[in-house]
């Protein structure tokens, strides 16, 4: 395991998505043996100059059932950083999705690597091909589920890898907000881990669609600034020259050509980064966090998001401002700032190597991450 950090050592933790594995579900809904690697592996480029598809380098297609890959995938974030993992965690009233992943890990105590859990509670759609309105197993929410909930996670706390701020477990969840009794579960929450020895839990609530709401509202401690943040208002990247834009409608028009540029939102990273930066303190807790770089157009036939002219310096850049500002607003171990994501490859958000980049994010996060460290040891 890395050497364990100082009380006041920053801790950057990269969101994990536990998916790439075939299980029953996924077999039903979009066929054997479906995995986001299919959606990865058919994506091409959607306009001029678009990078996509976006294939793994060193740890290649896996599959998250055998367990010499998460400890690959450890070993390789700690060379670059990455204190530890948070997994997202499916619960619908006690029917667990993707579970196999955090299950042999907890049973196996490998790999020997900080991580905790955020708790991805919305409907289960299907989003990941474009179709958000048909639900395929709803969630929904009662108090005795969320004490089922609770009890079940109760071994994952308990494990000395699991990430704690002063003894208290941190549990995220993804849309507090959509809880109708939020403030009764927190309340349950809290009491049973006290039962069970804490001193109380660390919930930190995901800011995606709710924004610029304290989370005391809901009886949390925190919330989680989510990147990219698509609440702001940039211009499209087309845009940015007016008279080929111009020109690209006429044709769109006419029927002459078509554009991807068009058909798809797509926006400069760099806006993106200067947008989140600028953003104006918090009157609560609020956890900072960078993304490398972002492209759903493999899951998206169409409207795909995606951010152009993102780079490694750029994104080192990034993670020096987000260090430094976390290094000046929180101590001890609060001193958190979070990645989008470690494997998020359908949404072309990944620290994980590609055959394009091959370490060059991680190496910029590392540089990045070790530049604050420097400075704030000369002050």
């Amino acid at each position: 395991m890395q050497d364990s950090p100082s009380k006041n050592d920053l801790k950057a933790i990269a969101l994990y998505l536990p998916q790439f594995h075939p299980f029953k579900e996924n077999d039903e809904w979009w066929g054997k043996g479906f995995t986001e690697w299919t959606n990865v592996t058919k994506s091409k480029p959607k306009f001029e100059g678009h990078y996509q598809p976006h294939l793994p380098a060193d740890l290649g297609f896996y599959d998250l059932r055998l367990l010499d890959t998460m400890v690959d995938q450890a070993k390789l974030a700690m060379e670059y950083g990455v204190y530890g993992f948070c997994f997202y965690h499916y619960w619908f009233n006690g029917k667990l999705l993707m579970e196999t992943p955090v299950e042999q890990m907890l049973k196996s105590k490998k790999p020997d690597f900080p991580f905790c859990l955020c708790w991805a509670n919305e409907n289960w759609t299907r989003t990941w091909d474009g179709l958000e309105k048909n639900v395929l197993i709803k969630q929904d929410y009662d108090l005795k589920d969320d004490l089922d909930h609770i009890q079940y996670l109760m071994p994952f706390f308990k494990d000395d890898r699991y990430i704690k701020i002063d003894g208290k477990p941190v549990y995220l969840m993804y849309r507090s907000e959509l809880h109708p009794n939020i403030n009764q579960a927190v309340h349950i929450w809290r009491e049973e881990v006290k039962k069970q020895g804490f001193e109380d839990l660390y919930l930190i609530r995901v800011e995606n669609f709710k924004r610029n709401f304290d989370p005391v509202n809901h009886d949390f401690d925190a919330s989680m600034e989510f990147a990219p943040d698509f609440s702001l208002e940039l211009q499209k990247y087309s845009k940015k020259k007016p008279i080929r834009h111009f020109l690209r409608k006429l044709s769109h028009k006419t029927g002459i050509a078509s554009s991807g540029l068009l058909k798809n939102k797509v926006f400069d990273y760099q806006d993106m980064v200067d947008r989140m930066v600028a953003k104006e303190p918090k009157s609560y807790k609020f956890f900072r966090s960078v993304f490398p770089s972002w492209d759903n157009s493999a899951r998206r036939a169409k409207d795909a998001t995606v951010f152009v002219n993102s780079s490694p310096e750029k994104f080192k850049q990034w993670v020096i401002k987000t260090a430094d500002y976390t290094n000046r607003n929180f101590n001890g171990d609060e001193r958190m700032m979070f990645i989008n994501a470690w494997n998020e490859w359908a949404e072309g958000c990944h620290l994980e190597p590609d055959q394009k980049y091959g370490h060059q994010y991680l190496q910029a996060l590392k540089e990045g991450l070790d530049a604050v460290k420097i400075n704030s040891h000369k002050e």
